[in-house]
């Protein structure tokens, strides 16, 4: 089977109902990002930054997979499929997606303060362990921070990410504005041959020059299409019939 990956954002999950952090009314609306998603935030005042992410994780209780999400997982029937997200959700596992790369960590998880990505120290929390409290402390004796990379923090996972990249034979881009880094430069490891798609309701600029199918439109209705359009790729191919013009590449 052919190597699908998918580079997933904000846009992904803001049709169940995740509040995005950068548009209008997002979270760095609410929440000044020095003071909850950097260490230097975390290191002034904890408990306020401990209390951020205790409601991010709950309000995953109230949320659920969209259709975006679903039509991802039902993809693994004809695809190996990686998700590489920038979410720090669990809706694509959720979903069913089987091999999920978290590039900014994970709500539902928690770590040492001192060395937050010694995985002896890393812990999947349970939907009633949600709530955690200044005092709870990791197995190194320091205080329970969440599993998040913050800003100015390096993002262990990207390598991993890129190896997946780089056998890809399709590329899908999805509810991100490509402006966030080290995750925009993937773009840059897709291989020359690959066939590479953007699913999102408004332009983005991906700063690049390659050829880009674009679907300009949510995530669900995004999927979908994606969906019929491999199905249509493969019919074609069997048939020796070429693509309808709709089809065709946008640039």
């Amino acid at each position: 089977m052919k190597n699908l990956v998918v580079l997933s954002g904000a846009g992904m999950s803001a049709e169940s109902g995740i509040s995005t952090f950068r548009d209008a009314g997002g979270l760095w609306d609410k929440y000044p990002v020095e003071q909850v998603a950097t260490p230097e935030g975390y290191a002034r005042n904890p408990e306020l930054v401990i209390n951020f992410y205790n409601e991010r994780r709950k309000q995953l209780l109230d949320v659920k997979p969209n259709a975006g999400h679903i039509g991802l997982a039902e993809l693994e029937k004809d695809f190996n499929v990686t998700v590489v997200t920038q979410n720090v959700d669990n809706l694509h596992e959720r979903a069913g997606s089987t091999r999920v790369i978290h590039l900014h960590g994970e709500l539902t998880k928690v770590c040492s303060s001192r060395d937050p990505y010694n995985p002896h120290f890393v812990k999947e929390l349970k939907p009633d362990e949600y709530e955690v409290k200044l005092g709870d402390k990791a197995g190194d004796g320091t205080q329970l921070r969440p599993f998040i990379v913050w800003f100015g923090e390096s993002v262990p996972e990207i390598e991993t990410a890129v190896d997946y990249v780089e056998k890809a034979d399709i590329f899908v881009i999805i509810g991100t504005s490509m402006n966030v880094y080290p995750a925009a430069g993937l773009l840059n490891y897709v291989p020359r041959d690959a066939e590479v798609y953007l699913i999102d309701p408004k332009p983005v600029d991906v700063h690049s020059m390659r050829q880009i199918h674009v679907i300009q439109k949510g995530a669900s209705e995004g999927v979908q299409e994606l969906r019929s359009f491999t199905l249509m790729a493969r019919l074609c191919l069997y048939t020796g019939t070429r693509l309808p013009m709709k089809w065709h590449i946008q640039f």
